[in-house]
């Protein structure tokens, strides 16, 4: 997996063999919704995370994998922001890889473990068309439930028991970026991760535990949706300090529609920019200085 590259033709091919426009920026046209967009009425088998594991492996043609892990929140007040992902996707390659030529990514679909029926999805770590074929097999269940809050940690969780990264062999994280407008979720329950994924667990699996391995890992950001469709307005507070225990501001970022492709490509090139600087500080003995 994770073989090609990006190109701005092959979205167009994509998207007109879909019966879907682009226009001169790159974008979907037209207006959709969340069920439109996504057109997947149960969990597509490619994305079933039961006992999977997701590589990311450098090879010739990606000699400096630059792994992403993108997961959208798919319950109900969502279906807004996800469809904008999926029209603005090629906006967003296009961008990156003009910046990043060895960026992978791998597309989540993330609900809610106490009770949604597909609370985690996960494509394949791809870097060319299959990005928006997977994405469009995403299922947007539309869930949720009365608990206030979803499990974006599953995306961490996730990224540590489920991924396989070469770039860790050079001393370098992947990206995490979730998506949502809720509180972020103390644990995730052990008897429906366990159900979900294949693993056995003990015990439930604690945000605070969890945050500590995964930063050895990846940079995580949540991209907190502020739009009139989501429920972000009324649960600020509460999402700026469950998020605010782990995340600082660089890491915790409130976007809207307008801003949320360009924020997204924005995570991914600055933190290159951070990982080329990081090289370029190599001490006498030829070791990086982190």
């Amino acid at each position: 997996m994770g073989g090609g590259s990006w190109t701005r033709d092959s979205f167009k091919s994509y998207s007109s063999a879909r019966g879907m426009s682009v226009d001169s920026r790159g974008a979907i046209s037209g207006d959709y919704t969340a069920q439109e967009m996504f057109r997947q009425r149960r969990i597509a088998p490619e994305l079933d995370p039961q006992n999977v594991i997701r590589e990311c492996c450098d090879s010739e043609e990606h000699p400096n994998t630059k792994p992403v892990i993108l997961a959208l929140d798919v319950t109900g007040s969502m279906g807004g922001a996800s469809v904008k992902v999926a029209k603005e996707l090629n906006v967003i390659m296009t961008d990156l890889y003009e910046k990043v030529k060895d960026v992978e990514f791998l597309i989540m679909g993330i609900g809610d473990l106490a009770y949604d029926n597909a609370p985690i999805q996960a494509s394949q770590f791809e870097s060319d068309i299959r990005i928006a074929e997977q994405l469009d097999k995403i299922y947007f269940e539309g869930g949720g439930g009365g608990n206030s809050y979803e499990s974006y940690t599953a995306a961490w969780y996730f990224g540590l028991r489920h991924c396989k990264l070469d770039c860790w062999k050079r001393g370098e994280k992947g990206i995490i970026i979730t998506l949502g407008d809720e509180p972020l979720n103390p644990y995730l329950p052990k008897s429906a991760l366990a159900n979900v994924t294949g693993n056995k667990l003990q015990w439930d699996v604690e945000t605070e535990e969890l945050y500590k391995q995964v930063v050895d890992k990846y940079e995580v950001y949540h991209l907190a949706v502020d739009d009139k469709e989501t429920s972000y307005k009324w649960r600020e507070r509460e999402i700026k300090t469950t998020f605010g225990k782990y995340l600082d501001e660089n890491h915790l970022k409130v976007v809207n529609m307008d801003n949320l492709a360009s924020t997204i490509a924005g995570i991914i090139t600055e933190t290159e920019k951070n990982v080329l600087s990081r090289i370029a500080n190599t001490d006498e003995n030829g070791e990086i200085s982190w």
